[in-house]
Order: C-alpha cells, then structure tokens, then sequence
C-alpha cells in the first residue's frame, strides 16, 4: 500500500513542479483568447474555469480511468508506474499543449494543428482519421449504453427505445450551444466520477484489502507481455489521442491562457489519480490477477466488475455511482465525440457554425451515419480503438514538438513522449491480436527503429537551415 500513497503523491506533486514548468516552457500570456475573440454563443463560449476543468475531465475521461486501469491491473501493481510517469510526464503534456496550441490557432481542431506543422499530407490524414476515430466512438457508447439501459427497465422501454433516446440528445448536445447542455451537466456528473474514485479507495483502506506493492514482474495470468500491451490497454488513464480531439473544445471557452495549466494538465492528472484509485482496487479487491481475469470473464467484462467493486465497498450509493459510470459516462464520451467531428468538418471545409443552418448542415448527417452505424457490428473496428487512439496521441506529440522548437522553447518535452509513443505504437499493431501477430522478436526492434527514424527526421528539421516561423503570434 505504501507505493501506492508514493505515486499518488508523485502524481500531485508532478502537477505542481512538472506542470508549472511545461507552462512556464510555453509561455501562455494575456492575449485575447479565441472564446473572447469569437465569441459566438455556440461553440466559442467563456465559461467559469471550475466548470471547464470539470467538463474537461469528463471529455477526457468517461469509462476510460476505470475499465482502462482494470484492464492494466491484470499485469499487477507495475500498472501504477505507467499510469504515474504516463500521466505526468506523456498524458499532461499531451492534453496542454493539444489545448493550448489550438487556443494560439483560434481553437482549431488536432487535424489542422497536425497539418500545420507535420505537413499537409498528414493534415489530410488526420483529418479523416480523426472524423473515422470520433464517430466511432459515439456508436460504441450508443449501442453500449443502451443495452444497459434496456436490462434495467421494463421490457416495454427496449434496445430500440434508448437506442433512439441516446441519439435524440447525442443530436442535441452536438447541435445545441456548448453551455446548454454539455456545460451544465458534466460538472454533476464529473463531480460523480470523482466522488466514486474516492469512496472506492476510502473502501478499499477502511475495510481491509491489501493494496500489492510495485514489483516489476509480469503478473498477467496468461503471460501477456507488459510491453507493449498495458501501455496500450490503460489508454486514458496515462495518455490518449482522445483527448487532442477535446482538448479544443475547451480551448474555445476559456477567457485567459493562463488556466491552461489548470484545465488541460490538472485535468489529465485527476484523470490519473482517478486511474491509480481503480487500478488499486483492481489489484487489490480480488485478491489476484487471477481472481480479476476470473471476475471479468465470469461478470462479462469491465462493467459488471465495476458494479460489483462498488456495491460491495459503498453499499446502496456505490449501485447508483456504479450506474452512473457506466451509462452516464460513456454518453459523456459519445456525445462530446459527435461535437468534436462537427468541428473538425466545420474547420476542414471552413463552415461557419453560429447560424443554425450550417450546424444543422453538419449534424443531421453525423448523426445519420452515426444511426446507421448503430445497427451494424461494430465491434470489430472497435478493436483497433486501442491502437489508433495512441498513433493519435504520437502525432499530436510530434505536432507539438515542432510548435515548441518553431518557437524556440524546449521542445524535447514533447519530444521524448513523442519517441516513447512510437515505439508503443508500431510495437502494439505488429503483435497485437488484431494487428500483424508477428512475435516479440520482430515487434520489438521494428519498434525501436520506427521510434529512433521518427526522432532522427525530427533532429534533421531541427539541424535544418530553414528560416524559423514564428507561428503563434
């Protein structure tokens, strides 16, 4: 248990040393910010910092810190050094400069962000890849939802019938102004998410279970290997390119450059507290990573575990924060998903989305596919989820690797993650199941190498004689 309090105190006080420097190496300063600039009462909206913090936890956040860390608890408490390190030194860096990049770029969507410094080849890949990524994610957490929904209500309220419900208000918090919907309900609902973290580690230490202390052996009952597979499998509870498609969402609200530190970096380190919290009681609840891997094929997944972890440490308020994290929260995800490629869309074409009209151009649409979508197998896809979620998180960091250098601050905080991040990358999809299957002999040094040519092109820019450009004046 005692390492378990060490990298929680790491990861505060990572928040409050790494993550005033990652500031004071950007630089966010008092110009007018795109919320006030734009100001449009629909997507660009300043809004009070303690409700775009907790917005922006929940954009982040969702299913991802629970089922994430549960799924890396099957390797063993060494899960707590990737989801400590991950987060402040990857995750953090990842989610404020996505944001604040897009903030000095009129908050821009992570398609356009990439184009402007890796290229317009990858700005057209981004930009599709980041559409594909994000409706993908709001038909997962349609039909998932529902489903639930269904099991818990009179038959007569069916799969179709909150199939239909979900899609309903998907349209709306995707249509309507930012404030309305998504502004006033995230904060209720990432306060739920934190509350349900808390009660389940106060469980966890009033009642006697046994956090396990940081070994670094494979604990995985099958032999999984650690690498590259946990780094993978936590996702967001260390870091996610999810969270570049967010973070400009909030970057369109924010009324200075100075909450950054605030809103981007402490959010994606309460999303790491919140990961360590469930990744101790996915260590420590079952006894084993035996007792886990048993639970969760025996439950029928992350979601009755959790159901089961919370009922048994906080009673009749543990079913109902159960609930809430596993129906609300991943609407929060899907939701905020279809947003998000109403923006990239909006940006790529140059749509203005204050009139009605043009909203309405892109919504209908992204939610029709989104339907049809719906009543397709998608769980196929859903499985390179995993992988195209960190390529994502690789190209943000490389994008905000050369914003840093073009604008002669450090950027080799970007950088390293950014070379980590390949590595796990290229590593995952040559092993993994739903990838090429090659073996570990093959995977590992084609990794290394894939990270080491990515570091060098970067290196080669940096040593070029081209002429630096100032872009974020």
């Amino acid at each position: 248990m005692v390492s378990f309090f060490i990298c929680l105190a790491i990861l505060i006080g990572g928040y409050a040393i790494y993550g005033k420097y990652i500031e004071k190496n950007f630089g966010p300063d008092d110009r007018e910010t795109p919320a006030v600039a734009m100001a449009d009462g629909t997507d660009y909206v300043v809004m009070p910092t303690w409700r775009i913090f907790l917005v922006q936890l929940l954009n982040i956040a969702g299913l991802g810190p629970i089922y994430g860390a549960i799924a890396g608890a099957l390797w063993g408490p060494s899960v707590f050094l990737w989801i400590t390190f991950g987060t402040i030194f990857a995750g953090a860096v990842h989610d404020y400069l996505s944001g604040m990049i897009s903030m000095r770029h009129k908050g821009t969507t992570i398609g356009e962000i990439v184009g402007i410094y890796l290229g317009p080849f990858m700005k057209q890949v981004m930009r599709i890849f980041s559409i594909v990524l994000l409706v993908l994610v709001g038909v997962s957490f349609t039909t998932g939802p529902a489903a639930l929904l269904a099991m818990l209500t009179p038959k007569s309220l069916n799969f179709t019938f909150w199939l239909v419900v979900i899609l309903v208000y998907y349209f709306l918090a995707t249509f309507l102004p930012i404030d309305k919907i998504i502004g006033k309900i995230y904060p209720l609902f990432g306060f739920s998410l934190i509350f349900m973290a808390l009660g389940v580690i106060g469980g966890i230490i009033f009642k006697g279970y046994a956090i396990p202390e940081i070994t670094l052996a494979n604990l995985h009952p099958s032999k999984t290997p650690i690498w590259p597979m946990m780094f993978v499998s936590v996702a967001c509870g260390a870091i996610s390119g999810f969270h570049a498609t967010q973070s400009p969402l909030m970057a369109r609200c924010m009324k200075t450059e100075k909450e950054g530190r605030k809103i981007f970096y402490g959010a994606m380190v309460a999303e790491g507290v919140i990961a360590l919290i469930w990744a101790a009681a996915g260590c420590a609840f079952y006894g084993s990573t035996g007792g886990l891997q048993n639970a969760i094929k025996e439950l029928g997944g992350q979601g009755p575990v959790v159901y089961e972890i919370t009922h048994k440490l906080l009673g009749g308020a543990g079913a109902v924060l159960a609930m809430i994290g596993v129906i609300a929260c991943p609407i929060s995800s899907g939701d905020t998903a279809f947003r998000s490629a109403r923006l990239v869309i909006s940006d790529w074409f140059n749509i203005e989305q204050k009139s009605i009209s043009k909203r309405l151009l892109l919504t209908v649409p992204l939610l029709g596919v989104g339907a049809i979508l719906t009543q397709m197998d998608v769980q196929m896809i859903w499985r390179y989820f995993s992988w195209s979620n960190q390529t994502l998180a690789m190209f943000a960091l490389w994008a905000g690797a050369v914003y840093l250098y073009k604008n002669k601050k450090n950027s080799w905080v970007a950088a390293v993650p950014a070379t980590f991040m390949s590595a796990v990358s290229l590593t995952y999809i040559l092993m993994a199941p739903e990838g090429f299957k090659l073996s570990s002999t093959i995977a590992y040094p084609a990794g290394i190498i894939f990270a080491v040519f990515c570091l060098g092109l970067f290196i080669k820019s940096k040593n070029s004689k081209s002429e630096d450009i100032e872009v974020s004046a």
